[in-house]
């Protein structure tokens, strides 16, 4: 499946909740009903398979990931040692992409993924381009210097300041550089996912 590029907002209110990973836009600023003409009506009660397809969606959507891709890192969570869905978002949060949004230096996910894909990243150094990089305990993940003479790097810096990382992370802002601390868990999530749900949808297909 091709990476989702139509309204994010439609995508927030058909899952009823704020995915900060696709949109900056908050929840007052849009319908708390799904979209669609008939959004704002009666609707029975979800089916078990439509809830857990719309919290595996909400992993997806959040983290910018197609669903071969996301598969492939459900059969990786599956196949370590400890519970499958704390592996899943130990592997999803520690993506080079979703690491540099959450040391601020990107206003969204895939706004961070095109830094990536466009050399303005280095890890350990070594410029990086795949926004799906593992990013492993002790990595330095930096905006290189020539890039940071930019009004548009400097302009995300500035953002930055208004942003805390979380704990998994320590942020260097006067050297727009940060590290990976430590494996990051499931709450470190931003938003709430039933996991079990995630895992379930996939326990016949794995």
């Amino acid at each position: 499946m091709a990476r989702y590029r139509g309204p994010r907002l439609k995508i927030c209110r058909a899952l009823g909740v704020e995915l900060p990973g696709l949109t900056r836009k908050v929840r007052k600023e849009y319908r708390q009903h799904p979209p669609g003409v008939h959004g704002a009506g009666r609707r029975g009660k979800p089916s078990d398979y439509k809830i857990r397809l719309q919290e595996k969606q909400k992993l997806r959507f959040h983290f910018g990931v197609g669903e071969k891709q996301f598969r492939k890192y459900m059969s990786e969570a599956a196949r370590r040692k400890g519970p499958t869905g704390e592996n899943l978002i130990t592997l999803l949060e520690s993506r080079l992409d979703n690491v540099i949004w959450r040391l601020g230096f990107a206003p969204t996910i895939p706004a961070a993924r095109q830094m990536v894909v466009h050399g303005h990243i280095t890890l350990n150094g070594h410029k990086v381009d795949r926004p799906s990089y593992q990013v492993k305990d002790g990595m330095t993940i930096q905006i290189r210097e020539k890039s940071r003479q930019s009004d548009f790097i400097r302009g995300r810096l500035d953002e930055a300041t208004h942003r805390n990382p979380p704990e998994y992370l320590e942020r260097n802002l006067e050297d727009a550089a940060g590290k990976l601390i430590q494996r990051p868990s499931v709450s470190d999530l931003p938003f709430d996912v039933d996991l079990q749900q995630v895992v379930e949808y996939y326990s016949q297909m794995l």
